[in-house]
């Protein structure tokens, strides 16, 4: 009886140690302290900071572009259709454009961006297309005509008593005289040169007009503003695209809600942002 009780022993024990060394075996090995720092630190590299080779600022992992010293980073990305960049490939394999960037044709600044960053040139075909494609929406036309009107405001003189009044009177009879004169050494009818007397606005008319027309063109620049994108460099082409000439203008981009020149001085416009309206002492996040 004693053998038989001392064998039932044995065997319970060797069960025991079985279920132990099978729940042992399905429980995952927990990380070390050196594997745990090795996998933050690669899953930093993916979606923390870097580091900038130009001026060592810390830079997000997915910009492309230092904000503080405003140097194009991502070798490895076309900057003006964002196409992967193969080896040390000289050429985008998608849009052909040279990786050292190209001269403006127009005012020869050399640019990393598909639209001059000094006179607004398009330099692609895509950014061609894209600014043909704006120039025909409703939306846009509206606003060249608004930027025009405004500019014309701003030139305006301002009559603060009768005394101005009859000041700026004088002055377009004098300037009709001149017309006159001119018109006579050459030859031309008087009607072809003089033109309409320019328009005399008091201080509150002016006003008045100017913000009637800034309030319809804010309400343009928010209808057309660029919505994300997967691509960086279409982002910055759709933005410059849609920028209206002749008047003062900042982007304001969805990352950080910074107003800068341009998309050219964002790191992220690929998350979308808008043209907003400058006031007179205004500066951007690029002018800082």
């Amino acid at each position: 009886m004693n053998t038989i009780n001392d064998l039932s022993a044995q065997q319970a024990g060797t069960l025991a140690r079985q279920r132990q060394m099978n729940t042992a075996s399905n429980t995952p090995p927990q990380p070390t302290a050196q594997q745990q720092a090795a996998a933050q630190q690669e899953l930093d590299g993916q979606t923390g900071v870097g580091q900038c080779p130009y001026c060592g600022a810390e830079v997000d992992a997915d910009a492309d572009l230092c904000e503080l010293c405003h140097h194009y980073i991502r070798k490895d990305i076309c900057s003006f259709c964002g196409a992967p960049m193969v080896g040390d490939a000289s050429f985008c394999p998608e849009c052909g454009s040279p990786k050292a960037g190209i001269v403006c044709p127009m005012c020869h600044t050399m640019n990393e961006f598909s639209f001059c960053k000094q006179c607004g040139t398009p330099l692609t075909e895509e950014a061609t297309k894209t600014l043909q494609h704006v120039k025909n929406m409703p939306e846009y036309r509206e606003m060249s005509r608004l930027a025009s009107e405004l500019l014309e405001l701003e030139m305006q003189r301002v009559t603060t008593s009768p005394r101005d009044e009859m000041r700026l009177a004088q002055a377009d009879k004098l300037r009709l005289h001149v017309l006159e004169l001119l018109a006579q050494d050459s030859g031309k009818p008087v009607s072809d040169t003089s033109g309409p007397p320019p328009a005399h606005y008091s201080k509150e008319e002016l006003q008045a007009a100017k913000a009637e027309k800034e309030q319809r063109l804010a309400q343009l620049l928010q209808q057309l503003a660029a919505r994300p994108q997967p691509r960086h460099a279409q982002a910055r082409t759709y933005a410059l695209a849609t920028k209206p000439r002749g008047v003062r203008l900042a982007w304001q981009c969805d990352w950080k809600h910074a107003l800068h020149s341009s998309p050219c001085g964002c790191a992220k416009p690929n998350l979308g942002g808008k043209w907003v309206l400058l006031g007179r002492n205004s500066a951007t996040h690029d002018d800082k």
